[in-house]
Parts: C-alpha cells; structure tokens; sequence
C-alpha cells in the first residue's frame, strides 16, 4: 500500500475542491477516501489545518460542519505518527520542515506539497517530494 504525507495546503483545498471534478487537491483526497494510498498526518498536521481552515478563503467554501467532518475523518481514517524525525532548514517555512518531519518519521513513500522549492528538493531521507499533480497521475493512476 502506498503511503503518503499530503501538506495542510493540499488537504484544505482539497477538502474544498472535493465536489469539483477539476481539483486536482480534490482528487487527492478522494483518492485517499477511497483507499487508494494510506495518509499519515501528525498533530502538526492536524493543528495546522485547521487553523487554515478558518481562515476566509476556506470559510466562504466549507461550513463549520464540513470544516468538523473533515478534521474528525482526519482524526478517524488516517494514520497519526508521532514526529520523531528532526528535520531543519530544507523548506522555505519552518511550518514545511515540521510536515516533512511527519513524513520522514511516519516512513512514508510520498509527500505531497503544492510548495515549489520544496518540490524541487526531489527527495529527502527517503521520502519522494511530488505536486498533487504528479501524485495523482503518476502514483495513483498507475495503481
């Protein structure tokens, strides 16, 4: 089974997107729904999203209901790994280090992130860095 750290920006606004047929973020979490991949978050994770996803943009999308059901199947379908890793200086955001962290400590096969200079590091620790784009064409529909 592939497993995969998806950054809080690609949940949000797939979260968003869910119900577009053209969202790539909402095809990476309908894919994860459908158990295409095993998503690995951490608190941080958690945490962080939803403090994105109050703020405006999301909240003209998503109501407080949508906003509780999507942390709670969060909480219920994906698999919570503590960070172990430290991992400092490689994204642009200390925030993105700490999501990388999550991936390098959970083992997973993929990270997930909308962040170019991230993308751009290919790698690390064993973790492959892919847009949702190239997750969703490479990755998942080779499955």
């Amino acid at each position: 089974m592939i497993t995969a750290v998806v950054d809080t920006n690609v949940l949000a606004s797939g979260f968003a997107g869910i119900l577009t047929p053209i969202s790539t973020p909402g095809e990476v979490v309908r894919q994860w729904r459908r158990g295409a991949y095993t998503l690995v978050i951490s608190q941080h994770i958690i945490a962080e999203l939803r403090r994105t996803l109050r703020k405006p943009y999301f909240r003209s999308r998503l109501t407080s209901r949508e906003i509780s059901e999507a942390v709670t199947l969060l909480r219920l379908r994906a698999a919570l790994t503590p960070i172990t890793a430290h991992v400092s200086g490689i994204a642009t955001h200390p925030g993105d280090d700490e999501v990388l962290a999550t991936a390098v400590s959970g083992r997973v096969d993929y990270l997930v992130t909308g962040d170019r200079p991230l993308q751009e590091v290919g790698s690390y620790r064993g973790v492959t860095i892919l847009s949702p784009a190239i997750f969703v064409q490479r990755v998942l529909s080779s499955n």
